[in-house]
C-alpha cells in the first residue's frame, strides 16, 4: 500500500508514541560507517533530495486529532525542509572512535521533535584513518527495523555510482486537515469499524472451519499472553527511572561464525544472538557482584511479520514475543540448549496471534478511541514486569552497498530505551559480519564498552565448542 496523505497510524504504531515516557524515547535508527572522505554536506543533501519521493513518508509529521479521540494521522508537512533533517558534525581531533561514540551518545539523547517529519541524519568527518559516518535517527511508529533497510536503501546503490543525481521530483504537500476535519475522518471510521465487522461475519459464514480455528487460535493465544502476566521478569540493575542521556558502543564479528556455532549445535541463528547476549550479560552482571545463577532474564524480541510486498512501505508490521535470556546457565553449550527449546516452545505456542489479536481489537477502536483503549495493550508491550531489556535482530543485505561512490563497510543498529529499560542490544547482519550495537542510558550503564567484550567473549567461546564438536563429527566416520 503506497504512503498516502492522512494514513492512519495503527495501534501498534501509536502505542511507541504513547509509552514515549519518563525518559524513554522510542528512537531507533543505525549508525553507518563508510570508507574513504566523506562527500560535502551540499552533494549529500542533493543526493538524498533526489531520492525523498521514493518514501513520502519522509515529509510528512503527525496530525492529532482534538481531544485525542483517535490514532494520530500522517499528513504531508507544507514546510518541509530537507536542511533540518540533515546535519553535518566533524569530530574533535583526533578523530577516535571513543570521540565517534561520544557525539553518537550526544545526538540520540534528546527525543525527536514531534512537530516535524520524525528523523533526522548526521553526516559525520574528522576521522582520524580515511573513512565517515552517518547518524540515522527515526521514530520508531514511523519505522521498524526492516523498513529502516528500506531506507538504507535510499542512501545506498548496489554500485559505486560516483554521479550525484541532481534531478529532483516535483512535490506538492497536500493542505494539512483542520482539527474538525480530523474530528470527522475518525468518526467516518468509526463507522467504517461496523461495515469491517459484517465483514469479517461474511467471510466466517462462507468458510466457518477456517474462522472458528483463528478465533480459537486467538483466544488461546490471548490467554497464553495473559498467562505471561502473572510471572514477571526478575529486577535487575540496568531496570531503573532512566536519565535522558545516552551512551553507545558497538563491536563485530563474522556472520559465518554464527552459521558455524548454529550448524555445530543446533539452534537458528537468532537463536544464537541470544545466548551470545545471554553469556555476556551473565559476566556483567557477575562483574557486579551479582549471583547470576538464580537470574532467568526475559527479552523483548521483536518478530516481524512484514512480507515481502510490503518492502518499500515505513511503519510496523511486528508482533513482540518473550524470548529467554538465560544468564542463570554457566555452560555456554547448554545455555544455548536452553534458549533453541524455548523458542521452539514460543513459537509452537499461539502467543504472536494472541498479540496480533489484542492489537487487531485495539486497531477496531483506533478511529475513535482515546488513548485510555490504546494504553493497557501499550503498557503490556513494553512493561518491565514481563521483559528486563530489548534484544533485536534483523537480517540485512549480504552484498556491499555504495553512498555515492563510497562503500558501506558496516551497519551498527540502535534500539530504544522504553521506561525503566537502561540497556538494549541490536543486531544487523550485513556483508558477512553481524554489528552489535549496543545502547544504554549513561548513568546507569556506566562500562557499555565491558558488555561488548563480553559479547566477543560469548562468541569465542561457543565458537571453541562448535569447532571441537565439528572435530568430533568429522573424526567419527574413522571409526566406523
Amino acid at each position: 500500500m503506497a504512503q498516502r496523505h492522512m494514513d492512519r497510524l495503527t495501534s501498534f504504531d501509536t502505542s511507541f508514541l504513547t509509552n514515549e515516557k519518563s525518559n524513554g524515547h522510542m528512537a531507533i535508527g543505525a549508525i553507518m560507517v563508510c570508507e574513504g572522505s566523506a562527500p560535502s554536506y551540499d552533494d549529500f543533501v542533493t543526493h538524498i533530495r533526489s531520492r525523498l519521493h521514493l518514501l513520502p513518508r519522509l515529509r510528512q509529521k503527525l496530525a492529532v486529532p482534538p481531544l485525542h479521540m483517535g490514532t494520530p494521522m500522517w499528513v504531508d508537512d507544507p514546510d518541509f525542509d530537507v536542511h533540518k533533517h540533515v546535519q553535518r558534525v566533524t569530530l574533535p581531533a583526533p578523530g577516535t572512535d571513543a570521540q565517534f561514540h561520544e557525539v553518537i551518545g550526544e545526538y540520540l539523547s534528546p527525543p525527536l521533535d514531534r512537530s516535524k517529519p520524525l528523523w533526522e541524519l548526521w553526516l559525520t568527518d574528522g576521522f582520524e584513518d580515511d573513512r565517515f559516518g552517518i547518524i540515522y535517527k527515526t521514530h520508531h511508529s514511523m519505522a521498524d527495523g526492516i523498513s529502516a533497510t528500506d531506507v538504507g536503501m535510499l542512501l545506498f546503490d548496489v554500485e559505486p555510482k560516483h554521479e550525484i543525481v541532481r534531478t529532483e521530483e516535483p512535490w506538492h504537500p497536500q493542505t494539512p486537515p483542520t482539527g474538525a476535519q480530523l474530528l470527522g475522518l475518525s468518526a467516518k471510521g468509526f463507522l467504517g469499524m461496523f461495515g469491517g465487522a459484517l465483514r469479517w461475519l461474511w467471510s466466517a459464514a462462507k468458510a466457518p472451519r477456517r474462522a472458528w480455528k483463528r478465533f480459537s487460535d486467538g483466544v488461546v493465544g490471548l490467554w497464553e499472553v495473559g498467562w505471561n502476566l502473572t510471572k514477571p521478569a526478575p529486577k535487575v540493575a540496568f531496570n531503573c527511572d532512566i536519565s535522558p542521556q545516552r551512551s553507545f558502543a558497538w563491536t563485530t564479528g563474522p556472520l559465518g561464525d554464527f552459521k558455524q556455532i548454529k550448524n555445530a549445535l543446533g539452534g537458528t541463528v537468532n537463536d544464537v544472538t541470544l545466548a551470545v547476549a545471554g553469556g555476556a550479560l551473565r559476566r556483567w552482571l557477575e562483574g557486579r557482584g551479582v549471583d547470576a545463577d538464580e537470574l532467568e532474564l526475559q527479552a523483548l524480541v521483536p518478530v516481524s511479520v512484514r512480507t515481502e510486498n510490503e518492502h518499500g512501505e515505513l511503519g510496523n508490521r511486528l508482533t513482540a514475543m518473550r524470548g529467554p535470556l538465560p544468564v542463570h546457565i554457566a555452560d555456554p553449550h547448554e545455555r544455548l540448549r536452553h534458549v533453541t527449546a524455548e523458542m521452539e516452545a514460543l513459537k509452537a505456542s499461539k502467543q504472536a496471534l494472541g498479540a496480533e489479536a489484542i492489537w487487531g481489537l485495539n486497531d477496531w477502536f483506533r478511529e475513535f478511541a482515546p488513548p485510555l483503549l490504546l494504553n493497557p495493550t501499550a503498557t503490556i508491550n513494553f512493561s518491565t514486569r514481563l521483559f528486563n531489556m530489548l534484544v533485536t535482530n534483523f537480517p540485512g543485505p549480504q552484498v556491499p552497498f555504495y553512498v555515492l561512490g563510497r562503500e558501506l563497510t558496516a551497519v551498527y543498529p540502535i534500539g530504544f530505551l522504553a521506561k525503566s529499560h537502561a540497556l538494549a542490544i541490536a543486531m544487523f547482519s550485513y556483508n558477512g559480519k553481524m554489528h552489535f550495537g549496543l545502547l544504554a542510558d549513561s548513568a546507569t550503564v556506566e562500562d557499555l564498552d565491558a558488555i561488548g567484550g563480553y559479547i566477543d567473549e560469548s562468541i569465542q567461546e561457543l565458537l571453541d565448542i562448535a569447532g571441537a564438536g565439528a572435530s568430533d563429527s568429522e573424526a567419527s566416520p574413522q571409526l566406523v
